[in-house]
C-alpha cells in the first residue's frame, strides 16, 4: 500500500478554523495513517466554494487519553477520536478547489475530506496558494 505524503482536511465551520489556525490543532474521528512530518492541506468553504485556505505539518498525534478533560469533552460531543497537533500552520488566499488539479477528481465538499495527496500533489496545491500571496 502507498504511503500518503499528506492529506487533505475539510474545515466545516469558521469556529474550527479559528481553532486550527490559533492553536495549531485539529480534532479528529477521521482513520488515516496520520505521521509527524506529513502535510496537511485544510480546506474550506467560501463565497466561491470550497477552497484551500492553508497547510501545515503534523508534529503530533495525540490519543484521546493524552488531552485535557476539555478537550476530551469536546471530543465526546463530536465523536472525535485524536487530535492532531502542528508543528506550523500557514494561512493563505483562498484557493478555489476548481482552479487545482483536485476538480478534475470530481469530487467536492465532504468527499475531499480525508484525501490522499501524493508530494507532487501537495507541491502544486502549494505552490499554486502561495502564487497568490501579495
Amino acid at each position: 500500500m502507498v504511503e500518503a505524503d499528506g492529506y487533505v482536511l475539510r474545515i466545516a465551520t469558521e469556529k474550527w478554523v479559528n481553532q486550527v489556525f490559533g492553536m495549531a490543532i485539529y480534532y479528529t474521528s477521521l482513520r488515516r495513517r496520520w505521521k509527524p512530518g506529513q502535510t496537511i492541506v485544510f480546506l474550506h468553504k467560501t463565497s466561491v466554494g470550497d477552497s484551500i485556505i492553508g497547510y501545515g505539518v503534523i508534529g503530533k498525534i495525540c490519543g484521546k487519553d493524552e488531552l485535557s478533560d476539555e478537550e476530551i469533552r469536546e471530543c465526546e460531543k463530536y465523536g472525535w477520536k485524536k487530535a492532531i497537533e502542528f508543528k506550523y500552520v500557514k494561512s493563505v488566499e483562498p484557493l478555489p478547489i476548481k482552479e487545482t488539479f483536485m476538480k478534475d477528481l470530481g469530487l467536492s465538499g465532504k468527499y475531499l475530506h480525508g484525501l490522499k495527496l501524493d508530494e507532487e500533489q501537495l507541491n502544486s496545491i502549494i505552490s499554486q496558494a502561495e502564487g497568490l500571496q501579495h
